[in-house]
């Protein structure tokens, strides 16, 4: 037998001895959240993701952080405004836009009842419960109950009027700590209506119910709005 075959028998049995070399491993993605410049220094994270400024649909997933890592605790389908996305601080009131950004969630309400285990401070919805959304209002960008002498019910959103949108809601902190008066008010988490919202953020009934359930106050909870690349990347945030 020739040498070199002899060597090509000895290395196949030195690999029938040692197993075949292992397949290298896929990288464990990293978890979106993780992946934010900020997310709130709470534990958990809500993140409203469209594919560009021009959507009016996109996802919505909620995240915990446990033991340092950030797990997906759900997940559905979302709208946006009617004429996309754009950045939260250069945002017009009646521009119909989801301002992008990262923000706080003050309370949460509803025309219905508080699913079971909800957390967040959950205020009903009155037949005198009311948004300003008038720019000359002190009460701009506030739940008023009832409607102040000083706002105009033509500025306002008559919240028991919402029937199906505002069965249940999260209120976005957006423009509203420290109110820019023309930026916009009343941007809300809430039910899907029957198409792209005026600006706020919407995802079926079952979902905002399970968000709601979810969501705890002592965990700091923050969504982060924006698109998956540019200027309004969620990677800003």
């Amino acid at each position: 037998m020739r040498p070199g075959v002899v060597a090509s028998l000895l290395s196949v049995c030195v690999l029938g001895l040692l197993g075949a070399a292992p397949a290298p491993r896929a990288p464990v993605p990293v978890p979106l959240p993780a992946r934010l410049a900020d997310t709130g220094g709470g534990t958990q994270l809500l993140i409203a993701q469209a594919p560009d400024t021009s959507s009016t649909t996109g996802t919505v997933t909620w995240w915990d952080l446990r033991d340092g890592t950030w797990t997906q605790a759900g997940s559905a389908p979302a709208r946006f405004g009617g004429k996309g996305l754009v950045e939260g601080n250069a945002r017009t009131q009646g521009s119909d836009t989801t301002p992008t950004g990262l923000y706080d969630l003050p309370f949460a309400f509803g025309i219905e009842a508080a699913p079971a285990g909800t957390g967040i401070s959950y205020r009903a919805v009155k037949e005198s419960s009311w948004w300003c959304e008038d720019n000359a209002s002190s009460s701009y960008n506030r739940w008023t109950d009832p409607l102040p002498g000083d706002c105009r019910a033509s500025e306002a959103e008559h919240l028991s009027a919402y029937g199906t949108q505002y069965a249940y809601a999260l209120v976005v902190g957006f423009n509203y700590h420290r109110p820019v008066r023309g930026r916009g008010a009343g941007i809300f988490l809430h039910v899907d209506g029957a198409g792209a919202t005026a600006g706020c953020v919407s995802v079926p009934r079952d979902a905002m119910r399970r968000i709601l359930r979810w969501v705890l106050p002592g965990a700091a909870p923050h969504i982060a709005m924006g698109t998956s690349s540019g200027v309004t990347g969620l990677s800003r945030y």
